[in-house]
């Protein structure tokens, strides 16, 4: 336990999980155990410390505090100079409701509400605030889960969604979390100096429109000049002194408390004394009143009739007979109380809505109006237009920021006495209260104002007054002014909080390219991610418009409760153990109403901003998943992910996978030498080029001993072949396995790697190349009995000779074959490696042959034929070759490869004897085999060679062997070279006639060569095994023509012919391989499973 403590990295998860747990044993060493009453645990104390202990550590374990030092990597840097932290004291109401409240009402509120009511109607203006309530108020049900399962460190809503949805959710989440925080400053910047420049010093304005139609752009760009410096200013305020900003949180609160107060208190005056905000109307079009203080066309002064201001606004002069607009002449002007009160019965008349496009002017429906055709004047005329086009999903987008900061309560964790308590109970009802303000004042605002007010957003009708204070009391101050600190107090915070939230997803390693805004000032500020989010900030100001910036920090707020409500319904359903909420009332069924809620409102606000927002957590989901840091957070994610596979296994498990469902599920024995470290890596190579990354890859390797004996090297060998697949580029699973001998373990993995229906069917290895120089013959016993077991197993096998010459997953073959030889059917792997193979870059280049061996009975054309439309029917393409092998009678050169081998193998039986009967058998051997070389080859020059040779005796008798067999092939190589000039040589297209006469023509030699070797008899042949005769004919047969053919190709596929069932002539069934392969650079041995792995239908 404690090396895996110690071997973690640095900032990978929170250590803060585990601290007070039985992994954190480092101080404890000094103590030892001296009680007499648990002396039977004595010796594992270091490890499992006593319960007392424990208890212990968790009554004294506090999170850290909110602020600058808010990770774990502050306790690893500061060392002995670090400060004992104070206990968090913060309750429900301070901790939570309160900072909830502030964060939750806000620049919506005071500057659009009013207009979304008089737009939307009453009755769509609840459905939105119904809507975007419910979808917060389930989001804080599901926080409040999630919150109470166990202890939340400082960092809240990041460090829940990435523990709950493991590393790549919680980073793509944690981000766009990220961006909504940080473009709400925007928002909140833009809200301030939009009530800096509508409502407090219009006369600021830098940009100032000469015609009516620029006004709109002069605002925007007034915009983003103020927005920039006051963007900059906040900056240095949060950088200089962050303690003060939380300070004043209370100042900005107060003043969003007594905004909202003021509201009321202004309601219930409407009652008894609505106040006086008259509004002008021509016709039942409302004007703006900027320019003008009579709503009248002339007035009489010292009885003389004179026009008026708003007169020479709509005519060319002040003269009484100027040329006036004609809806002018035609309309009437009214003034109508912009504030009738509750008693008015207003209320009725704003129930509906009143969408409409871009321009359109803000007219009432109580009053007559004259219409005129030309309508190209308007626009330069004092009406009250829209602003923007107005539709309902439009309204939704800008009203859900109102409804955010539901995470602020979350976010203070680190703060709060007991967290789990605080939580739930502060957030729900800060939403249970807001909720209420805001369906209140929807009706109230419904029920007091005009609708051609409520709709007039900037309130140019009553004298550039903000339409909400108009409404407050004592004074619409008390509305502007609390706006404006509200709004700028929320900027602070957003800009205090998104760098913090940076950094503690920058601290957490999941996002590499982020890990620079993990560092900030000595005090742990974070500087850099500031700077970061200034500029994200300043693309939202430049935006200018705050009914566009609303709808953006929608769809990341919006993505973000909804990964919340999406970890608690995978939590719920997963049952995992460790979900044991405090919180009692959740369901996963309101989990996934909350879910689709967001997901709804997401597409509703702006469907192409939420493919964009989208779009962004995939990248950043990708892009964790492919260079991130690999977490284990104990997430709900890989929980779903076991419960999905272990229903898939079980799933596959029920019947056994179609023909065209098979792939080979590859079973690789690597072996290790006496380091741990692989001994052929290309093997691993082979397998990432057969598998392309699809299907089950098991690497498996033996150990021979016992595990209690092994454990450390079994561990080591583990990690150096992990090592290996990652270099490799193989994907798969590593099963390292301790048994008493090599054998056993590699018969257990044969039987048991795998789990259910994903199990291997194919096995993999490497051919044992130093066989005849081993010492042990278990080596190549071992070998045998593994190709019998898996045969037994009915699993396919693959053998690759000289593995170590295959290439890289880096070379890229040129121009060259893939050489099949097939020569008995066995399932039809042999079809399907090359195909596979040729998936992959390295042997895409590559073309197939498949070469087919024919006896003199077949008909060679026919089966040229029949296989290629077999091939065709497989959708592969291959050259097809026939390849003829006559009838001929075995050579003298087979007899003595025959000889050879047994002489070797009666050698090797002579292992138990003891040093000097070993030498004295070995000497026999070698000297009856000289004789019978002699005997053979009369050549003087060969044979003093050979008895120079055979002077040189070595004390293995593993040496001398292998001299024999290297004596006899050179001896031999005349003979084999003369055989091959012969009527042996092999004809690739055969007719009937040809047939008859070769038949005879071979007869007539093999008769003579036949007599000839009568006479010839060599003694040692006669006592000589016929089968292994026969087989040896075989494989020096096979190998002539492979050599023939296929000595150029860059791999050669070739049926492996089973082991013999009488065991003792292993040995000449390993001889008969390497005479097969003489010659032969990669060679791939196929054995097949017992079941077709390639079908011609669809």
């Amino acid at each position: 336990m404690e090396q895996r403590g110690g071997s973690r990295r640095k900032g990978d998860g929170v250590p803060k999980e585990n601290s007070p747990f039985i992994n954190n044993t480092d101080n404890d060493k000094g103590n030892s155990y001296d009680g007499t009453n648990m002396a039977l645990f004595e010796e594992e104390m270091d490890s499992n410390p006593m319960v007392s202990s424990l208890l212990n550590k968790l009554a004294n374990y506090t999170n850290l505090t909110q602020g600058a030092q808010e990770h774990e990597e502050a306790d690893d840097d500061e060392g002995p100079k670090k400060k004992a932290v104070k206990s968090p004291q913060m309750g429900t109401f301070m901790g939570v409701y309160l900072p909830c409240l502030q964060n939750i009402l806000g620049v919506i509120l005071f500057l659009r509400l009013t207009w979304i009511v008089g737009t939307a109607g009453i009755l769509e203006s609840l459905a939105i605030v119904c809507l975007c309530c419910s979808c917060t108020m389930l989001t804080a049900i599901s926080m409040s889960a999630i919150a109470t399962n166990g202890v939340v460190p400082a960092g809240g809503s990041y460090y829940m969604i990435s523990r709950s949805l493991g590393p790549e959710f919680g980073g793509a989440v944690g981000l766009c979390f990220y961006l909504g925080t940080t473009f709400a400053g925007s928002m909140y910047i833009l809200g301030t100096i939009e009530i800096l420049l509508t409502y407090i010093v219009p006369k600021a304005a830098i940009f100032v429109a000469e015609k009516k139609e620029d006004e709109v752009e002069a605002l925007l760009n007034n915009m983003r000049v103020y927005g920039t410096c006051c963007l900059a200013l906040m900056s240095i305020v949060v950088f200089v002194g962050v303690k003060y900003v939380n300070k004043l949180a209370l100042v900005f609160l107060a003043c969003v408390i007594l905004s909202i107060l003021s509201i009321y208190a202004g309601v219930i005056k409407t009652i008894f004394e609505p106040p006086d905000f008259p509004v002008c109307m021509l016709g039942n079009r409302t004007l703006q009143n900027h320019n003008f203080d009579s709503c009248l066309k002339t007035e009489v002064i010292d009885n003389l009739t004179v026009t008026t201001k708003l007169w020479q606004l709509f005519c060319k002069g002040p003269e009484l007979n100027a040329t006036c607009n004609d809806y002018f002449d035609n309309n009437n002007l009214t003034l109508m109380q912009g504030i009738p009160g509750l008693k008015s019965r207003v209320i009725s008349d704003n129930m509906w809505s009143e969408y409409g496009p871009i321009g359109m002017k803000v007219e009432s429906n109580k009053l007559d109006s004259d219409p005129v055709g030309d309508t190209s004047q308007d626009i330069y005329m004092p009406y009250v237009v829209n602003d923007i086009a107005t539709f309902f999903t439009l309204l939704v987008g800008i009203y859900f920021p109102s409804v955010t900061g539901i995470m602020a309560g979350s976010n203070r964790s680190g703060d709060l006495r007991d967290a789990q308590k605080s939580i739930p109970i502060g957030t729900i009802l800060a939403i249970a209260t807001t909720s209420f303000i805001y369906v209140t004042c929807v009706v109230l605002f419904g029920a007091c104002i005009e609708g051609v007010l409520l709709r007039d957003k900037f309130g140019d009708s009553v004298k550039g007054n903000l339409v909400i204070g108009t409404l407050s009391w004592p004074s619409p101050w008390v509305i502007v002014i609390g706006s404006f600190f509200s709004c700028c107090g929320a900027g602070l915070q957003s800009l205090t909080g998104a760098p913090r939230l940076l950094q503690a997803i920058a601290r957490d390693g999941i996002v590499p390219f982020l890990q620079v805004f993990g560092h900030g000032k000595a005090n742990g500020e974070p500087t850099w991610a500031l700077l970061l989010t200034a500029g994200i900030c300043e693309i939202g100001i430049l935006i200018a418009s705050l009914d566009a910036v609303a709808p953006i920090l929608s769809m990341f707020f919006l993505m973000c409760y909804l990964f919340v409500n999406l970890a608690c319904a995978l939590q719920t359903l997963l049952r995992t153990p460790n979900w044991r909420p405090r919180f009692k009332y959740y369901h996963w069924a309101l989990s996934f109403l909350g879910m689709s809620l967001c997901l709804s409102l997401m597409f509703i606000c702006s469907w192409y901003y939420a493919i964009v927002a989208m779009v962004i957590a995939s990248c950043i989901y990708k892009y964790i998943e492919y260079r991130g840091a690999e977490k284990e957070w104990g997430d709900g994610i890989r929980g779903l992910s076991l419960n999905a596979a272990r229903f898939a296994l079980i799933r596959l498990e029920e019947a056994p996978p179609h023909t065209k469902n098979w792939r080979p599920q590859v079973l690789v024995l690597l072996n290790v030498d006496s380091d741990q470290g692989v001994k052929h890596p290309r093997l691993l190579s082979l397998t990432t080029q057969l598998k392309a990354g699809k299907g089950l890859t098991i690497v498996g390797n033996v150990l021979e001993g016992t595990y209690l004996t092994k454990d450390a090297e079994a561990k080591k060998a583990e990690q150096n072949i992990k090592s290996a697949m990652s270099a490799e580029r193989t994907k798969g699973f590593c099963h390292v396995v301790v048994s008493s001998n090599l054998r056993d373990g590699f018969s257990h993995l044969i039987q048991s790697a795998g789990l259910g229906g994903m199990k291997h069917n194919t096995v993999l290895m490497a051919w044992p190349g130093t066989w005849r120089q081993s010492n042990d013959p278990q080596s190549w016993k071992n070998f045998i009995e593994t190709v019998r077991e898996t045969t037994a197993a009915h699993h396919a096998l693959l053998v690759a000779k000289n593995v170590d010459s295959f290439p890289t997953n880096q070379d890229r073959l040129g121009e060259g074959t893939i050489d099949v030889w097939w020569v008995v059917h066995d399932g039809g792997m042999l079809m399907l490696l090359p195909f596979l193979l040729r998936q992959h870059k390295v042997w895409r280049k590559c073309k197939m042959r498949i070469f087919t061996v024919a006896q003199m009975d077949d008909n060679s054309i026919q089966m040229k034929k029949d296989l290629q439309m077999f091939l065709y029917h497989l959708r592969l393409d291959a050259e097809v070759e026939v390849v003829e092998m006559h009838d001929n009678d075995i050579s003298a050169f087979t007899y003595e490869k025959t000889l050879v081998m047994e002489q070797r193998s009666q050698m090797l039986k002579q292992m138990q004897l003891s040093r000097t009967e070993r030498e004295r058998e070995i000497q026999s051997i070698t000297d009856e085999s000289r004789s019978s070389i002699r005997r053979k080859n009369q050549d003087a020059t060969q044979s003093t060679d050979l008895s120079r040779q055979s002077s040189q005796m070595e004390d293995t008798q593993e040496d001398e062997a292998q001299l024999i067999h290297d004596r006899n092939t050179a001896s031999h190589a005349a003979i084999n070279d003369k055989a091959d000039t012969g009527p042996e040589r092999v004809h690739m297209t055969w007719t009937k006639d040809k047939l008859f006469t070769e038949r005879n023509r071979n007869r007539e030699m093999n008769a003579n060569v036949a007599v000839r070797d009568l006479f010839n008899m060599k003694p040692e042949w006669e006592s000589l095994n016929q089968s292994n005769v026969r087989r040896m004919h075989t494989a020096v047969k096979m190998n002539e023509m492979v050599v023939n053919k296929s000595q150029g190709a860059h791999l050669v596929l070739l049926n492996m012919p089973g082991p013999p069932k009488n065991r003792g002539g292993d040995e000449n069934y390993m001889e008969f391989l390497e005479v097969l392969l003489e010659g032969l650079n990669r060679v791939l041995l196929v054995r097949g499973g017992g079941r077709e792995v390639i079908t011609i239908y669809s």
